[in-house]
């Protein structure tokens, strides 16, 4: 074994023994946020922040996805664009203890898969009452959250209409800045599911027709030209990087103006591999179900075992703190009739398809991530840095993010928003790549 063998598996070793006391406080103040095969949820809150918990007769009040026929998708899907509002609603999200008067709306709107077919994908604008004082149209920041869940009662516009979204105490740093803000669901989370979870074109269709659909929303009075800026972090960091790598050839009419990219797993087979039969192993698994929905030629309900299909029957209905606690230290292998299942060609290619840096955002970007970050590890965020310096693009490393993965969400936001609000203003890009580490 070589010395880098040796640092790999003692840095394996460490990132269990963290991911098992992030896991203990699961059920208190924090959910998890993992992104691709092991992100953890950005929404990871202290109480000072976190939503109060609503009444009951609220959770009655409004039904889950699954009841609501807002959520169901025309059928046939019209053939229209991507990003056109197929239905909308306004909603109070003011239980969500949003800093500022804000408006909101829930949008139906038309997206695109991983494998490039049509799909209804469902999301939430937020625009502040008060009126856009800055120069130019109000910004819209298009934010992907963190790992909720793979099933529809996890979807982010379902938690703020009930509020109990963890997340909006990050995103909401935005709307006090006057920006509006939209909320992407993802593809099969409200929708019906599962959600393709750390499918990562899928993910960064949704978030940029998310960003069409809410300029098209005549009641949210947003330019078309307005500029936009690209936020997420875990899952919604992956999802965000997707978007950055795909705005150019999909949506090439949007004013991107910049991406803010938190703790993104650039690689997701060394995170399964990381994670695999460990503390964070229920987010391995519920990749592997998310990621044969997004790839239905991939075999995945053919090699897996009674116990197995068992288990993606039950994931695909769970938030993640179910699955999180439910499948820690199991094993894929466990599930299937193969011993490896990630190896087989099929899925190498799914795993090739996801990989991150293979295309350069045209828009300039900022990775952010914690040296000391357990589940995303610190050397996805340099493979990813690597890759976009290597390519021509304009990135800002930065790695003065505190604490480990569910904190690095909290104290690395203020930088997203300061560096969004940079790009908003016309300064110049920060560029690291001539420094990358």
């Amino acid at each position: 074994m070589t010395a880098v063998d040796d640092n790999r598996t003692a840095r394996a070793r460490m990132g269990r023994r963290r991911t098992m006391r992030v896991l203990v406080t699961l059920g208190a103040t924090t959910a998890l946020v993992t992104g691709a095969v092991t992100q953890a949820s950005a929404a990871a809150v202290t109480p000072a922040t976190q939503a109060m918990p609503q009444p009951a007769a609220l959770q009655q009040a409004i039904p889950p996805p699954q009841d609501d026929p807002f959520y169901t998708p025309p059928d046939p899907l019209p053939d229209v664009e991507p990003g056109t509002v197929f239905r909308s609603r306004q909603i109070d999200v003011s239980d969500n203890g949003f800093s500022v008067p804000v408006n909101a709306w829930q949008v139906l709107y038309r997206s695109t898969s991983a494998t490039f077919e049509p799909n209804a994908v469902s999301g939430t604008v937020i625009v502040p009452e008060g009126a856009w004082t800055g120069e130019g149209e109000r910004p819209l920041v298009s934010y992907a959250v963190g790992t909720h869940g793979l099933g529809p009662e996890c979807a982010p516009s379902y938690k703020l209409a009930t509020g109990s979204e963890r997340e909006f105490s990050l995103f909401s740093q935005a709307l006090n800045r006057g920006w509006a803000v939209v909320v992407t669901d993802y593809e099969g989370l409200g929708t019906p599911g599962p959600h393709t979870y750390v499918a990562g074109r899928s993910l960064g269709h949704a978030q940029l027709d998310a960003t069409r659909a809410a300029a098209e929303l005549p009641d949210a009075g947003l330019g078309d030209t307005a500029q936009v800026g690209l936020w997420g972090y875990s899952e919604g960091g992956f999802s965000t990087a997707w978007a950055a790598q795909r705005a150019a050839d999909y949506a090439p009419e949007l004013n991107v103006a910049g991406a803010a990219v938190g703790a993104a797993p650039a690689d997701m087979e060394d995170m399964a591999n990381l994670h695999d039969g460990g503390p964070a192993s229920g987010l391995v698994l519920a990749a592997a179900v998310g990621l044969a929905r997004a790839y239905p030629d991939a075999p995945f309900e053919e090699i897996l075992t009674d116990e197995g299909k068992e288990m993606a029957a039950e994931i695909s209905t769970q938030c993640v703190e179910e699955f999180s606690a439910r499948y820690a230290f199991r094993s894929l292998s466990s599930y299937t009739t193969v011993d490896d299942p990630m190896a087989l060609p099929e899925w190498q290619r799914v795993l090739d398809d996801i990989r991150l840096g293979g295309t350069t955002p045209q828009a300039p970007a900022m990775i952010y991530h914690s040296p000391t970050d357990e589940l995303v590890t610190f050397d996805q965020a340099i493979v990813l840095n690597e890759a976009w310096c290597g390519s021509g693009a304009t990135v800002q490393f930065q790695p003065a993010v505190i604490g480990d993965h569910v904190l690095g969400a909290i104290t690395g936001a203020p930088l997203a928003v300061d560096y969004l609000g940079g790009r908003f203003t016309g300064q110049q890009a920060p560029d690291t790549c001539a420094t990358a580490p």
